[in-house]
């Protein structure tokens, strides 16, 4: 997820013009083998498969159990289905979990070797963390602006649930008529948090109502005073659409219909309506305390949150600081960018004027917005051909550029990546949040499309997909430091290549990785330093060329997912710490291409794991 490109007057033929004139890639080296130990008898290899297995297998269990996970990974199976979210589900969760945990430390990991006994020792480590973390499940906002429940069910519906036949379309509409009791257990959450003193800032609630009344608009929730029909709503339109594509009988279509119309006005709406009532009531409680220090043990759960995010064992003081001195070095890139562009007052200044001129913006239109998408699929094309240069694995899957649905478009994040389903018949989806054009800056465009696209989360996330031969968990891992610090990394790869000509495309590019090292700095002020709202506004506003709304709407965002913003600078930081440290290893052997493969192709990692990864990559290739 995050920021965007730039354009200024470079037109995509301009840009595409530049990118026409780079050198054809060097032959390709030998795709690096799994450096790690490999089994020295067929005993052996038949014990490792075997173990594979099993772990594919426990982790299906876990997936199973969740018809959403199910759905997003593009299987129907409980596809009429929520996830229950009951206290009795939770424990029966953990029951599962420490029998995988005993099930496991009963094999000889001593037979496993190579990426066999990688997975299980990563399993493992899973397992764990979702035990030791059991103890923090009241932490969390279940309603919030970013992929609150109130605006999961219609994404989920309306992204990820394929209707390809008359029986997929009477899931979606059980679907629909299950959203009253996935409420009361949503209700019973939140009551819960309550008792506990764990309430969602103040301020964020009246997102959470604004995203629950924009999908109760439109037909058939609504009637003109005239008696005409509306417009569909949000998901009356996307059920005709599926349905009416699938070429049914007259008769079965109306009555699908009916049966959806029935559904949404009968239980949909009612649902909504008691959990508004609810928030209403609730943010009367409700305080303006930004940070989860306010919670129960808050500052233990926030380390915590800080290890699980980056994979490290720093402490906020030490992000805190790494965040400030990053600050102050890109900083000193953007004046020497500023200076030749001719600017001749303060960085501050400078900011400003990035911040105003309208040149730097695409018309808040729907002209402009659909501009916008058309040249950002161009950046993404123009890079495709650029992939050979510097990758030896490239992802199957398709990747589609969409604008974030109205409904939740205007509390969405600014940009993010929806992984594409496992059988590839989904592509990935790289979101913009094309609300409001004045936080889509034109001169930030390219460097977000890189992150978003290509060849960012789509070329990691798509891979790690499509990998063979690793257990399935491998390739969903959920290593925030390594899937976002990839993103960042992408950002600045193209520029290795020539990519960013404008300078002020550059400075979008900088613009982007300035915000996530200030991120280091609010995330910790907010919830260890105990930073209020407005002060963590003033301190992106202050030292970033993001619009003010830009800034509001960021901090929201890291309030209420405490640590995930401090993931990206550190996970960058440690690929190019790996990066140059394999150069330095192996001189004129050090070949780009090759030590992406070995980050790109054992799917997500803990940062200490891909560090022993690469070394393992580096003493390779110092024997050939």
């Amino acid at each position: 997820m995050i920021p965007s490109r730039i354009k200024l007057m470079v037109s995509a033929i301009a840009l595409a013009g530049v990118l026409s004139g780079c050198e054809p890639a060097a032959e390709a080296p030998p795709k690096p083998i799994n450096a790690s130990e490999q089994p020295a008898t067929p005993e052996q290899a038949a014990f490792n498969a075997e173990v594979n297995k099993q772990l594919d297998e426990l982790y299906m269990a876990l997936i199973e159990r969740h018809p959403e996970w199910l759905t997003a990974l593009g299987k129907k199976q409980d596809y009429d289905k929520w996830n229950d979210r009951s206290e009795a589900f939770e424990a029966e969760t953990q029951t599962l979990l420490r029998r995988q945990l005993a099930q496991l430390r009963d094999i000889d990991n001593q037979q496993l070797v190579g990426e066999t006994a990688l997975s299980y020792q990563l399993y493992i480590d899973f397992l764990n963390d979702q035990v030791e973390d059991y103890k923090w499940r009241y932490h969390t906002y279940p309603v919030q602006q970013m992929g609150g429940l109130q605006s999961r069910v219609p994404s989920l519906l309306i992204n990820q649930h394929r209707v390809e036949s008359q029986e997929d379309a009477l899931a979606y509409v059980a679907r629909l008529y299950g959203v009253p009791a996935l409420f009361e257990q949503l209700l019973a959450q939140l009551r819960k948090r309550e008792e506990l003193g764990i309430i969602v800032p103040k301020f964020i609630i009246p997102y959470v109502i604004s995203d629950s009344q924009n999908l109760l608009k439109g037909a058939p929730f609504e009637v003109a005073e005239s008696g005409e029909p509306l417009p569909d709503s949000t998901l009356m339109a996307d059920f005709r659409a599926k349905v009416t594509a699938l070429d049914l009988d007259e008769k079965v279509e109306q009555k699908l219909l009916d049966a959806a119309v029935l559904a949404l006005t009968e239980h949909v709406k009612p649902a909504y309506q008691k959990l508004i009532a609810y928030l209403t009531e609730l943010e009367s409680k409700a305080d303006n305390n930004a940070g989860v220090w306010k919670l129960p043990d808050g500052g233990q759960f926030y380390q915590t949150m800080l290890e699980r995010q980056t994979t490290t064992d720093m402490t906020a003081e030490q992000i805190h600081q790494i965040g400030l001195d990053e600050v102050a070095r890109i900083h000193e890139e953007m004046r020497a960018i500023m200076l030749e562009t001719g600017f001749t007052g303060s960085l501050r200044e400078f900011f400003q004027f990035m911040r105003e001129d309208q040149r730097f913006y695409y018309p808040n239109t729907d002209v402009g917005r659909a501009a916008y998408l058309t040249e950002a699929t161009a950046l993404i094309e123009n890079m495709k051909g650029r992939l050979d240069e510097l990758f030896l694995t490239k992802p199957k899957a398709e990747l589609k550029v969409k604008a974030v649905e109205p409904f939740r478009e205007k509390t969405a994040g600014k940009a993010f990546y929806e992984s594409p389903s496992l059988d590839g018949t989904r592509p990935g989806i790289y979101y913009a949040n094309l609300y409001r054009m004045s936080n889509m800056p034109i001169y930030q465009m390219e460097g977000l499309a890189y992150h978003e696209g290509i060849p960012g989360h789509h070329m990691q996330l798509a891979i790690a997909q499509e990998i063979e031969g690793l257990p399935l968990f491998r390739k969903l891992g959920n290593y925030t430091a390594y899937i976002e610090g990839w993103g960042l990394y992408s950002e600045l790869l193209p520029k290795e290549i020539g990519l960013y000509q404008d300078p002020y495309s550059d400075f979008g590019r900088l613009a982007m990785e300035l915000w996530r090292a200030c991120r280091l700095v609010v995330d910790t002020g907010l919830h260890d330093k105990q930073w209020t709202r407005e002060q963590a506004i003033a301190y992106l506003s202050q030292n970033t060329p993001n619009a003010l709304n830009d800034a509001e709407r960021a901090i929201d965002r890291y309030i209420v997912l405490p640590g995930q913003a401090t993931t990206y600078k550190i996970g960058m930081n440690k690929i190019l710490e790996l990066r140059e440290h394999a150069k330095s290893q192996l001189g004129e052997k050090f070949d780009i291409r090759a030590f992406h493969d070995v980050v790109l192709t054992h799917g997500p990692l803990p940062l200490d794991t891909l560090a022993t990864q690469v070394d393992a990559f580096i003493e390779q290739y110092q024997k050939q």
